[in-house]
């Protein structure tokens, strides 16, 4: 992960460059057209440096004369900038992250971190194995509720309402989660459900906006994400990814059920499941689990206490209905 980190940086460096420097050259074709205003913005920058000076003297009432013609400047400056149509914003980088500025770190209380933004590139380079981060279509404006009959039939679904309705509350459940992801007391999201009935998508969804909103998301296959926790337990692996698995705003867990069984994994989905829940650190962690099982399926495949943690911190949703990828191709 540490050479993704410095590939990533070297890209950072260069993008937040590129911002300044176009900002600059944008601001220099102003001055061009309006040198007054370029005398002017000379003007306050050898104010600024008199009165670090002065202030290094500590003569106050000097300090305070000096600033004051500083602020005239700027009141003239800024009517002169907006006489001509523009605004001193418009000469500002116009950063990717507003957040780090593109540096890739921002300051806490502890110090200087990774910036979400490349967290979630790192995570994404390092970790992610899906096209669940090719975002692009992947939002809830592209979800098709059409491909979900609007028929009842409880004796095929075993439910009193029909695969649209029923998807229509799953959304509903899922926009509740975004909404209220940084409350402690929001559940998780347990998706059950046959394959190819959108459980991958809207897990994609969730993803996208939260990435919005800053935070980071992790996405593994139960199978890889236990296999390599193994190889870590056995020295086969730096421990990137488990600490990735445990901080991660959001970790996605996606195909439960299709990993080879033994005690170790269990153990090791036990401790993910469980730790994610304690909030460590006084940081609010959540999860996704996707699943082809049923309830019942769990608890013929899991320990009770798993299966008892998901019961009792998640919101499960059941997806039934036609497959949705046949649904598409005879919709369109």
């Amino acid at each position: 992960m540490n050479n993704n980190l410095k590939s990533l940086l070297i890209e950072y460096d260069q993008k937040r460059s590129n911002a300044i420097n176009k900002a600059n050259l944008k601001k220099e074709e102003f001055y061009s057209k309006h040198s007054d205003v370029e005398k002017i913005d000379n003007e306050i920058k050898q104010l600024s440096i008199d009165a670090i000076k002065f202030s290094l003297l500590n003569d106050k009432e000097k300090l305070k004369s000096i600033n004051k013609e500083i602020q005239n400047a700027q009141v003239k400056r800024n009517n002169l900038v907006e006489k001509y149509g523009a605004n001193l914003k418009d000469f500002n980088p116009q950063f990717e992250c507003k957040k780090c500025k593109d540096t890739g770190y921002v300051s806490t209380e502890s110090g200087n971190e990774l910036c979400s933004c490349i967290k979630q590139k790192l995570y994404n380079l390092s970790f992610n194995e899906s096209n669940i981060y090719n975002l692009k279509n992947q939002c809830f404006d592209n979800f098709d509720l059409n491909v979900y009959s609007n028929k009842v039939d409880k004796e095929k679904y075993n439910s009193s309402i029909s695969p649209r309705e029923n998807i229509n509350r799953i959304l509903k459940s899922c926009h509740n989660f975004i909404d209220n992801f940084d409350d402690a007391k929001e559940n998780n999201l347990l998706f059950c459900g046959n394959t190819g009935l959108g459980k991958t998508f809207l897990s994609s969804c969730i993803a996208n906006e939260l990435i919005k909103k800053g935070k980071v998301v992790l996405y593994q296959t139960a199978p890889i994400m236990l296999d390599k926790i193994i190889d870590y337990k056995f020295g086969k692996s730096d421990d990137d990814i488990v600490k990735s698995i445990y901080n991660a705003d959001l970790l996605i867990i996606d195909d439960l059920g299709s990993e080879t069984k033994n005690n170790l994994k269990i153990t090791e989905l036990f401790n993910i499941i469980n730790s994610r829940l304690l909030n460590q650190n006084n940081k609010i962690t959540k999860t996704i689990i996707s699943t082809n099982l049923s309830l019942q399926d769990l608890y013929d495949t899991y320990e009770e206490r798993i299966v008892s943690r998901i019961i009792g911190n998640y919101n499960a949703c059941y997806f039934y209905g036609e497959d949705i990828r046949l649904q598409k191709k005879l919709v369109h």
